[in-house]
């Protein structure tokens, strides 16, 4: 096995962690993302976004070649590019508003529960692209799952702005 494309599919190992690796991947892109974000701004989360994703394409072909389990959980790095997915919203709002990141908190988790939601319950094109058994489908759910939760991330932010509030 190559290790570092282990060390890129399983986020330094963190996809080793028990129970639900899946999870732990998600809650550790969440700082990285924050991290991202206050260095970068916008800009950088979407080429972190896409870097992350190639890297993660091709680390889940090499962590995969020539094994019947298509999706081992302890490859998370597809988590991390969904759950970047998710928070784009956050990124964006936060610098539309001139704010910092953290003063969108309610967003934060309402990210991270709304893509463990379509992480787990694939609904219609998450499980689609699960069901593809390959690198790409692997990591294509996942961006499935990112997309369909920073549109209830948007939803969300328009209800608590434009009605609660």
């Amino acid at each position: 096995m190559n290790p570092f494309a282990e060390i890129i599919a399983t986020m330094a190992r963190i996809g080793y962690m028990k129970p639900g690796p899946g999870t732990w991947g998600s809650a550790a892109a969440v700082p990285l993302f924050w991290i991202l974000h206050e260095t970068l701004g916008v800009a950088g989360v979407l080429v972190g976004t896409v870097v992350a994703f190639i890297a993660g394409l091709w680390a889940t072909g090499e962590m995969t070649r020539g094994s019947d389990n298509h999706d081992p959980s302890e490859i998370i790095i597809d988590e991390l590019v969904g759950m970047w997915i998710a928070l784009i919203p956050v990124s964006i709002g936060s610098a539309m508003a001139g704010a910092p990141s953290t003063a969108l908190w309610p967003a934060w988790p309402t990210a991270f529960l709304a893509f463990r939601l379509f992480d787990i319950w694939k609904p219609g094109p998450v499980g689609w692209a699960d069901r593809r058994g390959d690198a790409l489908g692997v990591m294509l759910d996942d961006v499935i799952a990112g997309v369909f939760a920073a549109l209830v991330v948007v939803v969300m932010a328009g209800l608590y702005h434009g009605v609660i509030r």
